[in-house]
């Protein structure tokens, strides 16, 4: 009898990453290389004390988009009218020789801040997110005031503390009270609700969540409190009010570690439940209990997020929900304090990434939610500098994310703005392009990352080569270099040298050391991350009375009414306030299955999202003839929109929510949810307000 023989099936290859992605988790990953080019499962690292095992479903099904048949893999030169999407091959000689021309043509004419380099977080690894900034320090383009996201969470943070870190955000799962504000961790960074669900399982605490509507968090929390949007000051500060007045704020550590304890105690008997509820219209019975919560609970984590801040007073929204953690003397426990990001604990030396050492500070900043101004040659946008005429665009996708989208498509649309976009898929940036580049994505090059909702140092190795012509950032940015005759010594370097450079030079080793271990766990102890040896100022105190101007941040820029921010925590009426004629207030929050505008092209993720839609109380749908799947438009003085609208009892009264974004050829009109979105500059640091909008909604029939 003949024996069968089988072929031998080689063992499955699973290797460790990190997700690139712009979300505080960055998750640890373990990745199923299945041949050269292919990928198949991934999985959360187990082994990670913060990951443990868990990712977001959009990143588990990653071989979905890194496998699209949609990915750009060849270069391609624009044939027919901006926007048109008519486009030819090239070779990536003439694509790079026709790029440094432009960029050299733009410089010769009106000097090299003609130029502007333009990025963000669409990978958030260290060598390929901001290498462009090499390239922009050597050459004296334009300088990058980043806004579109952190500045005022971080501004507001730190204006507390002095310091942007905060007690182990593993320590949730120790907590009594883990305090969810702000933030939607279900869509955004599933990590926080695996380790504050594990404490309310272990030790039967209690989550309560802050947020504008019921969202998947919310639905989940024990105790849901629904706000207006921009109205977290005043809630904050009536919680304050109810520590003080019932007795419970911790009087020995605000003597210790505050430095007006008396001031706000007296400032704040004005701002208690009933005012506060007037604000933000959560009930003072809510309001109430969740004082009580807090002030029966010292072991309370208070996990703030980015959202609350994205409106025009969203800088003092935080620094007040991060006051209260210092009233009720959190901070001296684990599982307590109040954390947003551990940014400061990481030291890095990016002398060599970004080519610091060559860094002009006499060139011009231009303020990146401001692109449509600056393109469209506003004077002040343009810091009184020359028009940009060539833009190079890597990670980041304006046409689509950017503020007051009429604007930016109209600066775009300029024929003398040449615009070249290095990219992963034909995005609306891209279709306004006179080069397109193609890029790779992050299993197919090597980098490091950071996390920001934790403490891990991560590398990111290349895992598989990419699809047809794609190359990674670092390779353009260094032949781009070689052309316009960009010096400096990080050109030279390989990814891995970069990275190595940068591991020895900041103090956490060697790649080699790195690549034995996966990654370094950067958590410094626990009396410096709870601020036991004091806050992060020379007196050492905790701050309530801030000096906005001189809180320490990574940019000296002011803007917004600096001037007018709020000496103690309050209730700063700044915001897009609801009038006669836009009776409603919008805010554009995330959706589950998109991060920004990553992910709207993967088929799973158009299935599970289906449409655009506007979330709105029947009972204001109701006068105004809406239906539930009604088409309507909501609009204001920078334009309109048109989607879809979903009868929704979990927004307040008076607010509406677009769960974004959407591609704005996912619109009926073309125009998605930023065009009606403000670009004025937030105080004190700059930032846009995507969630603090004044609109109309009327029924399209």
């Amino acid at each position: 009898m003949n024996e069968i023989v089988r072929p031998r099936r080689e063992p499955l290859r699973v290797a460790h990453s990190a997700c690139p992605h712009d979300c505080p988790s960055t998750c640890a990953l373990e990745i199923e290389v299945l041949d050269a080019r292919t990928i198949g499962r991934v999985r959360g690292a187990e082994d990670n004390a913060y990951t443990a095992g868990v990712i977001c479903a959009k990143v588990a099904r990653y071989a979905e988009r890194t496998h699209h048949p949609d990915r750009l893999t060849r270069p391609l030169r624009r044939t027919g009218p901006k926007g048109s999407g008519q486009f030819e091959p090239i070779s990536w000689d003439d694509a790079l020789d026709i790029t440094a021309e432009a960029l050299l043509k733009a410089e010769a004419r009106h000097g090299a801040e003609a130029v502007w380099p333009y990025f963000y977080a669409g990978t958030m690894g260290l060598v390929m997110r901001d290498g462009i900034n090499r390239l922009r320090h050597a050459k004296k383009y334009s300088g990058f005031h980043s806004t579109i996201c952190v500045n005022p969470a971080w501004t507001g943070y730190i204006a507390g503390t002095g310091r942007l870190a905060g007690p182990d955000p593993r320590e949730m799962a120790k907590s009594d009270l883990v305090v969810i504000w702000g933030t939607n961790p279900v869509n955004t960074q599933v990590n926080v609700m695996t380790h504050a669900t594990r404490a309310r399982k272990e030790r039967g605490a209690r989550i309560v969540a802050v947020d504008i509507y019921m969202n998947g968090t919310m639905q989940q929390a024990d105790l849901p409190v629904l706000v207006k949007p921009g109205t977290d000051g005043a809630l904050a500060c009536a919680l304050m009010h109810c520590l003080f007045r019932d007795g419970k704020a911790d009087w020995g550590y605000l003597e210790q570690y505050t430095d007006a304890p008396r001031e706000l105690e007296e400032h704040l008997r004005t701002r208690g439940p009933d005012w506060a509820s007037a604000i933000t219209g959560c009930p003072v019975e809510t309001i109430e209990e969740f004082a009580r919560l807090i002030g029966d609970n010292k072991r309370a984590y208070f996990r703030l997020g980015y959202g609350f801040t994205r409106s025009r007073n969203g800088a003092a929204n935080m620094h007040a929900a991060s006051c209260i953690a210092a009233v009720s003397g959190a901070w001296q426990y684990e599982g307590g304090g109040a954390f947003h990001n551990n940014g400061a604990i990481y030291h890095w030396n990016k002398t060599m990434i970004e080519g610091l050492d060559v860094a002009d500070p006499s060139v011009r900043v231009l303020d990146q939610s401001r692109i449509g101004p600056v393109l469209c040659g506003d004077a002040d946008a343009l810091a009184g500098g020359p028009p940009v005429t060539a833009l190079f665009v890597q990670n980041t996708n304006p046409v689509s994310v950017a503020p007051e989208q009429e604007r930016v498509k109209q600066g775009f649309g300029r024929e003398d703005l040449f615009v070249c976009v290095h990219e992963q898929f034909l995005t609306e940036t891209a279709r306004m392009a006179d080069i397109i580049l193609p890029a790779t994505m992050f299993i197919e090059h090597d980098d490091i990352y950071q996390g920001g909702g934790h403490q891990y140092i991560q590398l990111g190795q290349k895992l598989i080569e990419p699809p047809g012509e794609c190359r990674s950032n670092h390779e353009v940015i260094c032949a781009l270099a070689e052309r316009v005759g960009a010096r400096h010594p990080g050109f030279a370097m390989s990814p891995r040298e970069l990275i190595d450079w940068t591991l020895q030079h900041s103090g956490w080793g060697t790649l080699a050391e790195l690549e034995a271990k996966k990654w370094i766990d950067c958590q410094p102890p626990f009396a410096r991350a709870h601020y036991l040896e004091g806050f992060n100022w020379p007196d050492r105190k905790f701050r309530f009375r801030p000096d906005w101007k001189t809180v320490p941040f990574r940019s000296p820029w002011h803007a917004g009414p600096v001037d007018d921010l709020p000496t103690l925590p309050d209730h700063w009426a700044v915001i897009e306030e609801a009038d006669a004629a836009h009776p409603f207030r919008l805010a554009t929050s995330p959706a589950r299955n998109f991060l920004n505008s990553t992910f709207n092209e993967t088929p799973t993720s158009l299935r599970n999202e289906r449409r655009p839609t506007l979330m709105i109380h029947p009972d204001d749908a109701a006068p105004l003839g809406i239906e539930e799947a009604g088409k309507v438009a909501v609009g204001n003085r920078r334009g309109e929109v048109r989607l879809h609208a979903r009868l929704f009892e979990g927004v307040l009264r008076g607010v509406v929510v677009a769960e974004s974004i959407w591609p704005n050829d996912a619109y009926e009109d073309g125009r998605g949810i930023n065009t009606i979105t403000g670009a004025d500059a937030l105080a004190p640091y700059g930032g846009a307000a995507f969630h603090d909008n004044r609109v109309w909604v009327r029924p399209v029939r």
